[in-house]
């Protein structure tokens, strides 16, 4: 596994914890260049980030925040909205505050540069990577995919089953896996639904003539979309009072490949609060040049082809 990860995943491990445990472990991390993490306690009016060391303080300014502020290509709001958070950042020197204590000199973007060239520079479409949700908008979720760096996860790559929303799926800080989508430039897009199963595959983890529960994903005229995973949802009859959302209980009637199909019988459904479900991946490494999610013996095929 690389050694370049999402914001967070370092902080409580044991070697960031020896590098960070006293001044000497600390300039020998500066020296060698070595990612460390802490949290970020404060950002003051000119967006100097503050962060708190077990063995002192540490300062990263403005321009060393991240990638693109000091070019103007990244706003400071993604410097202010660090504070309580981890932040991954290099080591690159010592001063002497004026009350006279010592504190280290940080930049998160030189972090996140090593990052870049070392790693995600050598990423290609089709690679699986680990990524940290970090904000859901209406069109996808923005993913930490290496010391801040972000990558946009679209709504329609998220799953094949339908979602009116990412917070239907992810939650912001959950630790999901991704398959990178594309490159241009350094901008990454990312895929998760190629993780989540063929059809085949999820339709195997159920038989016919179970009662199972699931949830409620679209409400039309001649019936009722019901999600049994993320990669598998089927059809039921309409049914008066029925919402997109809620949970619900279903009977499954037929199982038909070579429609690709679920015929199912709601049973009930009831309103749930509780955060998205935990998500089960069929593949969580490795790289991947072609995904077929349609059975073979189906006249439709859906896949992707990376390259």
């Amino acid at each position: 596994m690389c050694e370049y990860y999402p914001e967070g995943i370092l902080l409580n491990t044991p070697a960031n914890r020896r590098r960070t445990e006293s001044a000497a472990a600390l300039a020998e991390a500066a020296i060698a260049e070595e990612v460390v993490e802490a949290r970020a306690v404060l950002c003051d009016n000119e967006h100097n980030l503050y962060v708190e060391l077990p063995c002192m303080s540490g300062i990263i300014r403005r321009e060393e925040g991240a990638l693109g502020i000091a070019e103007g290509t990244t706003r400071d709001i993604a410097l202010i909205s660090r504070v309580s958070k981890p932040v991954s950042f290099i080591v690159t020197g010592f001063e002497y505050t004026p009350e006279g204590e010592r504190r280290a000199v940080c930049s998160r973007r030189a972090a996140q540069e090593k990052c870049r060239d070392e790693y995600l520079r050598h990423c290609r479409p089709g690679d699986v990577i680990a990524a940290r949700v970090t904000r859901l908008e209406s069109f996808g979720a923005f993913c930490d995919i290496g010391c801040g760096i972000p990558a946009l996860l679209p709504i329609a790559s998220i799953s094949v089953s339908r979602i009116s929303h990412p917070s239907d799926r992810l939650f912001v800080g959950m630790d999901i896996h991704c398959v990178i989508s594309s490159v241009e430039g350094s901008r990454i897009c990312l895929s998760q639904r190629e993780l989540l199963g063929t059809w085949e595959e999820n339709a195997a983890l159920f038989t016919q003539g179970e009662t199972v529960a699931g949830i409620v994903r679209s409400v039309e005229e001649y019936g009722v979309f019901i999600e049994l995973t993320p990669n598998l949802a089927g059809l039921a009859e309409p049914r008066e009072g029925v919402r997109v959302g809620q949970y619900a209980g279903v009977y499954i009637k037929n199982i038909l490949a070579e429609k690709m199909k679920l015929k199912l019988v709601l049973i009930d459904a009831q309103d749930s609060v509780e955060l998205p479900p935990p998500l089960k991946y069929f593949i969580t490494e490795g790289h991947i040049d072609r995904w077929q999610y349609s059975p073979d013996s189906c006249h439709k095929m859906i896949e992707t082809v990376f390259g």
